[in-house]
């Protein structure tokens, strides 16, 4: 059994929709950011850098526990535990490496500058700007990539489609405006929002 430590964040999301989406057994402890429970003394052994999510997984490999942090690499750990959404065709994976990074290092981060700026005491518009048209250009290549291919790393669903569809999902529910006039994008985010796995997943 995995417990599961996360709260409705882009991160939380993504880490629920690989625990989800491979069929895994666990158990969500949900985190209440506003109410510090991210700071407790036991929370913090879990992940020193008070951050979600954390799953810690009694049955890791070789049978020894495993506690581990960091959406993405929750996300491989899941696709590796269950032999799921990771492409077996070598030639496959560095699209799939190249998409998933980019869902996890690119979109995520600055989504969270977005955050961050405006829901400050005093949002400074010109900051907003800068990352909101990064944010834009990101989904604008996104788009061009599927109306090409079907998935984030071509013809097959992957880990990289979770990653992405987080993110998107997170910022369409916030600030939709930054997710408009992307028709592909849109074709694909429907896709991925029918999938029961992935509806689970957002019911924080």
């Amino acid at each position: 059994m995995i417990d599961l430590y996360a709260a409705g964040t882009s991160n939380g999301i993504r880490a629920r929709i690989a625990l989800e989406e491979c069929g895994l057994k666990y158990k969500l402890h949900p985190i209440a950011l506003e109410k510090g429970e991210n700071q407790t003394v036991k929370f913090l052994t879990l992940n020193p850098n008070g951050q979600i999510p954390v799953i810690v997984d009694s049955e890791g490999p070789g049978g020894k526990p495993v506690t581990l942090s960091q959406s993405s690499a929750i996300l491989v750990y899941a696709g590796e535990k269950s032999g799921k959404f990771i492409p077996k065709d070598a030639a496959a994976r560095p699209a799939f490496w190249q998409a998933l990074m980019s869902a996890s290092t690119d979109m995520t981060p600055t989504l969270g500058s977005i955050f961050q700026i405006v829901r400050g005491k005093d949002p400074h518009a010109p900051s907003a700007d800068l990352f909101k048209g990064r944010w834009k250009q990101y989904l604008k290549v996104w788009d061009e990539k599927l109306a090409e291919q079907k998935y984030a790393a071509g013809k097959e669903l992957t880990l990289a489609d979770f990653s992405l569809y987080a993110g998107f999902a997170r910022c369409k529910g916030i600030l939709p405006e930054l997710c408009e006039g992307f028709p592909n994008v849109d074709r694909w985010a429907a896709e991925m929002a029918a999938r029961p796995a992935i509806q689970r997943a957002l019911k924080f």
